[in-house]
């Protein structure tokens, strides 16, 4: 793995995130894959942990960071239109002190206006409630980049934490969303975070969609994002990009 980065092993795959109302593209998520010539195509539980237990994962997501807003920027010149990225943060990568001139050096290399990035911060940096996390959301918001929490729903949710840091966005599990047309407890749960959410003033993205009756689901509950198989599944760069051109709602 320490040689993947110099090898260029790892590969870049994106997810389009739609509205849920109409289908149409707005932004999309940026998904690493490792693509090792013995290993093959290796998924990234198998290797983020261990990237960063070694702190790997700092210049791992700096990479990360760059390539995204280039491609963004790529696609602007396909569709005329400004396309959104979604980029993971992990929690020791967000704790680098460099964090921030790393976003910000992505944005300025690439020419990205901050709006257009959005970084997904999981549930366990909420909880991490401390001055420098606090400080650290709170410049990235003032840079005017979006803020979202990841896979909302499967960790100790710190409601309380939601009204004081900047988020602009929340992402409701896929765990979450794949049963709610047979499980209750399910439908209920997403429609309560889904008014929480709106509530607070948060928008709303529903992961794991594949089925054609829960985007119903969804639109009927207010949901204003979705992601999921039943629009694309990842892909790399070269045929996100002639999803692009195909796709009469990605333009």
């Amino acid at each position: 793995m320490r040689r993947a980065l110099e090898q260029k092993e790892f590969e870049l795959y994106y997810q389009p995130i739609v509205r849920t109302d109409s289908g149409q593209l707005c932004s999309a998520e940026a998904l690493l894959r490792w693509n090792n010539p013995g290993l093959g195509m290796v998924m990234p539980d198998r290797f983020i942990p261990l990237a960063e237990e070694t702190g790997l994962i700092t210049p791992i997501g700096e990479w990360v960071l760059q390539e995204a807003c280039m491609a963004a920027m790529r696609w602007k010149e396909t569709t005329g239109t400004g396309i959104g990225i979604s980029v993971n943060v992990s929690p020791r990568q967000f704790r680098d002190p460099g964090f921030i001139d790393t976003v910000m050096n992505a944005l300025e290399s690439s020419g990205l206006p901050p709006q257009q990035l959005e970084l997904e911060i999981t549930e366990r940096l909420i909880l991490d409630n401390t001055i420098e996390t606090a400080d650290i959301l709170r410049q990235l918001d003032q840079s005017g980049i979006r803020l979202s929490v990841d896979d909302f729903g499967t960790g100790y949710s710190a409601l309380s934490y939601l009204k004081s840091y900047p988020f602009d966005t929340l992402k409701i599990d896929k765990s979450f969303v794949q049963d709610v047309m047979k499980e209750q407890d399910d439908a209920s749960l997403v429609k309560a975070i889904i008014n929480m959410a709106h509530s607070l003033g948060l928008r709303v993205i529903a992961e794991g969609v594949e089925e054609d009756a829960q985007t119903h689901f969804l639109q009927r509950e207010g949901c204003d994002y979705s992601q999921g198989y039943f629009y694309s599944r990842p892909l790399p760069e070269k045929d996100f990009q002639e999803w692009l051109k195909t796709n009469h709602r990605a333009r």
